[in-house]
Formats: C-alpha cells, structure tokens, sequence
C-alpha cells in the first residue's frame, strides 16, 4: 500500500515520493512551512520533522538569567559552604593518605648518580657551545644517489561499494543527479540518507545522487 504525503495527505506513488523527516512526500509539496518555496535533498533544514527553507528555520532563544541581588545572595552563599566544606574535608584527611619516603642509602645513592649526569650534560652543552666552527678543509662526502626506479602503472581500482538494480526509469532533475533506465545497475553506492544515494550507473559511467526507492538492492 502506497503512502500518504506528509502534506496534502494524498496518495503519494513511487515515482513522486521524497523520503525524508521520517514522512512521505510529493516532491511538489515538500516545501518550506512559511514561504511554501519547493525544497529538495540538499538545502532543507528539519525542525519538528517539519521542512523549512534556510530562512525561515525556526531560531533557538536562550534566557538570560539576570544577575539579580537574591541571585548574587544564593552565590555567595553556595561558595561559603563550598568554602566550609573544603576545610572540613581537609582537616578530616590531615595526616591520612601521605607516605613518608625515608632517605636509605640506596635513594642517596640513585640522588647522587641522578645529580653527576645532570652535571655531565650540563658541561657538555657549554663545550659543545665553546667550540669552533668546522675547519672548511673537511672534504664533503655526497654519496652518489641511486637511480630512481620508475614505478609500475598501477591497475586501475576494482568497483567498491554495494550494487543495486534500478527497478524505474529516472531522469535527473538536478546538476548533480544522475539518471538511469529500468534494469541499470549501479555501483561504487554510499547511503546518503534515508531518501538518496551516491553511485555510478555501469553502462554510462556517470554518477551522481539517485532517489532510493528506484532502486534495489543486487
């Protein structure tokens, strides 16, 4: 049993259907709720599973809390208390959870060794600092480069992606659409959304987006 339009509530048969806010819809009256401007796939925006163009799409208002003086009251309070919490916390754990590390001879001495490489490195960076630039009667060594391999052309990529059937003739309405006839098959296809794909038709070699329903999946 066909569908009902979203709309006008009639009838809506495949080759006029638009999939699309979870309703049916003639593709005439897919339009914008306020300006009845005919909207397609690619720029309607969704609101309340109702369609509207880019203008028209209802705004979100957010409330301003004024900072009024019973506001400023209840946040100087909340941080008092925080403030009163904090400090019992702290005198509740005061000695509690801290390990005291005794000096051993053995971390004396991982200190000690810790402490000469410091040391070590730190001279190190001055001498490298001091010394002078590299005499100019060092030869330069330039290894001969290798030739270079020219790579192999590659194969062109197999098809990726699902295959489907058309099962209806489609012409394109629009620039990036592709159209197909009955028992096409097409390939390379990517799930858009719920009402239009992106494929190859096989036999033409053109692709764009297709409307869903025509199609069945091979």
């Amino acid at each position: 049993m066909n569908p009902l339009c979203g709309r006008c509530n009639q009838v809506v048969y495949p080759t006029e259907k638009v999939n699309c806010l979870d309703k049916y819809w003639h593709k005439g009256c897919f339009s914008c709720e306020i300006c009845k401007m005919t909207l397609n796939m690619k720029n309607y925006k969704g609101f309340d599973k109702r369609p509207y163009c880019n203008a028209h799409y209802p705004k979100t208002n957010f409330t301003c809390v004024a900072d009024t003086p019973e506001n400023l009251r209840l946040k100087q309070q909340t941080k008092m208390q925080s403030q009163v919490h904090y400090k019992e916390d702290f005198e509740k754990n005061k000695g509690k959870g801290f390990s005291v590390v005794a000096d051993t001879p053995e971390l004396q001495r991982i200190k000690k060794t810790q402490d000469q490489i410091s040391n070590v490195s730190v001279h190190s960076k001055d001498r490298s600092y001091q010394q002078p630039a590299a005499s100019q009667n060092y030869h330069h060594y330039e290894p001969t480069p290798e030739p270079v391999r020219q790579a192999a052309a590659a194969a062109p990529p197999p098809s990726s992606g699902k295959r489907y059937r058309a099962v209806y003739d489609y012409n394109a309405a629009d620039d990036d659409e592709v159209s197909f006839m009955d028992g096409d098959i097409i390939v390379d296809v990517q799930q858009i959304d719920e009402g239009w794909m992106y494929g190859r038709v096989e036999r033409t070699g053109q692709q764009g987006m297709l409307p869903s329903n025509y199609v069945d999946q091979c």
